[in-house]
């Protein structure tokens, strides 16, 4: 005879658990709410067959994403590969801005049972692995990875230890790369390597630069703490990336006092900067290519190619300014040394206060998770003095006279409602430049997001200006 159940024990099993989201669905909704509903309506009409078809069990339906139990790991995964080659042939002769991309977490992990639902966290480090997808990817843990390495036809790009909000150990996650997945943008290689090597500044500071993709070279200078390995898993800027690095070998370098440059240093001026950028290329012995500077870069590039207009062919400046915000009003320079002085006591804190005051300027209309993973990996980018003197140097920046002294061809492009770097800003830079082409686009982000129609113009607007 069976032994009954206890009604107080816990019930747990080992599952496999697929999470999928749909990516800027807000964003889609505001667009068109009735159209939005209808074809998610009809894409999950489609993709239930699959679901069945791999033994997988629909635990839930929350809005726009869907949480999956499987029996096993590999049916979970051949189910993700299913689901998103089906999603590109649906999306084939959809306008860009009109797709509906998905992203998929899987995980193999311990489960809570509780009636119909599975609970725990193996469901939420299957969330966590969703968010960290691609627009079209798949993301799986190495609990995963372990049991699908050599049963399935895949390729795997690891992204090394996370640390995803609310869950107590690091997650080792890898990205499916697979030619079967359309979904990564613009054309980028999913199994895009990229190779890091170092030099020395002028004045002996260890600078990191790295290479990745092919074709004619694309330089770009730093911009507000950048990372040469973190970035490529940032979804603020892997999109970026992978796009820069379709078409180009793309050249960038982690700022002295950030990234994997040595933070100690004595110098933190315009002049210093240049500098590196110099040595950078003067490493390289690239002879010429165009300069791509973000924000704060966009001083770096335009003193660079003043003082070196035989090495640059194009000028592309985005989210940029001639002078910094410490000169341009009184009011502006308390604030910025108020900034600074909070920055130098709390920026390493485990509070996220300080550090929360950028995310709220630079994306106030990001995901609440893109918002939180910018906020902590900011504190591991770089020290609290540096990050300190970085704002008050960068607030000092000022290259208003040599905006007349531009030589090459320069295309100008800022977000309307940019918080960060108001568009008059980029306006007023791109008046100063001669001949310059000055593009305005959509959005509040000062770098648009994967799934922002912003992020495809962005693109064509430097493939039309570099000629591709």
């Amino acid at each position: 005879m069976a032994t009954p159940r206890h009604p107080d024990r816990i019930e747990r099993r080992l599952a496999a658990i697929l999470a999928a989201d749909v990516v800027g669905y807000s964003r889609l909704m505001g667009a068109n709410e009735a159209a939005t509903a209808r074809d998610l309506r009809e894409h999950r009409t489609a993709i239930d067959p699959i679901v069945a078809n791999h033994a997988g069990r629909i635990v839930k339906t929350t809005g726009d994403g869907a949480l999956v139990e499987f029996p096993s790991i590999v049916a979970a995964v051949e189910c993700a590969m299913a689901m998103q080659k089906l999603m590109a042939e649906r999306n084939a002769a959809v306008p860009q801005d009109r797709r509906m991309l998905f992203r998929i977490g899987v995980n193999l992990g311990d489960v809570l049972i509780e009636g119909d639902d599975i609970l725990g966290d193996g469901v939420n480090v299957a969330a966590r692995l969703e968010s960290l997808a691609d627009p079209g990817g798949i993301c799986i843990s190495r609990q995963a990875y372990e049991q699908v390495e050599g049963k399935l036809a895949l390729q795997f790009r690891e992204l090394g230890p996370q640390h995803p909000k609310n869950i107590a150990k690091p997650v080792e996650v890898y990205a499916i790369s697979s030619p079967a997945l359309s979904g990564t943008p613009w054309g980028a290689p999913a199994n895009l390597q990229q190779e890091i090597y170092y030099c020395r500044a002028r004045d002996g500071v260890r600078l990191a630069y790295a290479k990745a993709g092919q074709g004619p070279p694309l330089m770009k200078t730093p911009n507000w703490l950048s990372h040469l390995e973190y970035d490529w898993q940032s979804p603020v800027w892997r999109h970026i990336l992978r796009g820069l690095a379709a078409d180009h070998t793309l050249i960038r370098y982690d700022a002295r006092g950030s990234g994997l440059s040595d933070w100690e240093v004595g110098a933190l001026s315009l002049d210093a900067w240049v500098s590196d950028l110099e040595a950078v290329v003067a490493t390289l012995a690239v002879k010429r290519f165009p300069l791509l500077g973000i924000s704060q870069g966009c001083a770096i590039s335009i003193a660079y190619a003043v003082r070196h207009p035989e090495r640059v062919s194009h000028l592309v400046l985005y989210g940029g300014f001639a002078l910094g915000a410490g000169k341009r009003s009184p009011a502006a320079r308390k604030k910025l040394k108020a900034m600074a002085t909070l920055m130098g006591l709390e920026w390493g804190a485990d509070s996220p206060a300080i550090r929360q005051m950028f995310v709220a300027e630079l994306f106030p209309d990001c995901p609440k998770e893109v918002g939180d993973w910018f906020n902590e990996r900011q504190r591991l980018f770089t020290s609290a003095e540096y990050a300190s003197r970085y704002v008050e140097a960068v607030g000092d920046i000022d290259v208003t006279e040599l905006l007349a002294k531009v030589t090459v061809p320069t295309l100008v492009m800022h977000r309307r409602g940019d918080l960060r770097q108001p568009i008059e800003e980029g306006r007023r830079m791109a008046a100063g430049i001669p001949g310059a082409h000055f593009v305005a686009l959509e959005g509040r982000n000062h770098v648009p997001l994967e799934g922002d129609p912003a992020v495809e113009r962005f693109f064509e607007e430097i493939r039309l200006f570099l000629g591709g």
